[in-house]
């Protein structure tokens, strides 16, 4: 069963070791850099590992941004050894689930942005019910969720 657990002292270290495939870097940042985006915005973001059983198998970061206001979703990656799975749709599901309980404030609009030349990524989101909003930047694309 696949759950989100908070990034702590005691596991951060398992998020550096993560890997993705060759030519995926274009796609997602690293969680040693959304590590880091986490400590700048810690008032507002909660860094994940996602966790098959005890094995980090992929990393998280949801972040509310109190101007719009939004719930965001950002780097979300699963190790390369771990992807095909279900593990990215199964994450995606606790990560929504968690939004839902409105931990920063009180939005039900999700917002991320996608790669363009990342279809298996847009697939997924697009599966659970994001759509494209028609804003872009360089090579992302936005996708928005309205939570029930």
């Amino acid at each position: 069963m696949v759950e989100l657990r908070e990034i702590t002292e005691e596991n951060f270290l398992d998020a550096f070791r993560l890997k993705l495939s060759p030519g995926q870097e274009a796609f997602v940042s690293h969680p040693i850099r959304s590590l880091a985006q986490a400590y700048v915005y810690r008032r507002q973001c909660q860094p994940f590992g996602i966790y098959n059983a005890e094995k980090m198998i992929g990393y998280v970061m949801v972040i509310y941004d109190y101007d719009v206001p939004e719930y965001d979703i950002w780097h979300m990656m699963i190790d390369e050894s771990m992807q095909g799975h279900g593990y990215g749709r199964a994450a995606l599901e606790q990560v929504l689930r968690y939004i839902k309980t409105k931990p920063f404030g009180d939005s039900n609009r999700v917002a991320l942005t996608c790669n363009k030349n990342n279809p298996i990524a847009r697939k997924l989101y697009e599966s659970r019910g994001f759509a494209a909003t028609g804003a872009e930047d360089e090579d992302e694309i936005e996708l928005v969720l309205t939570l029930d």
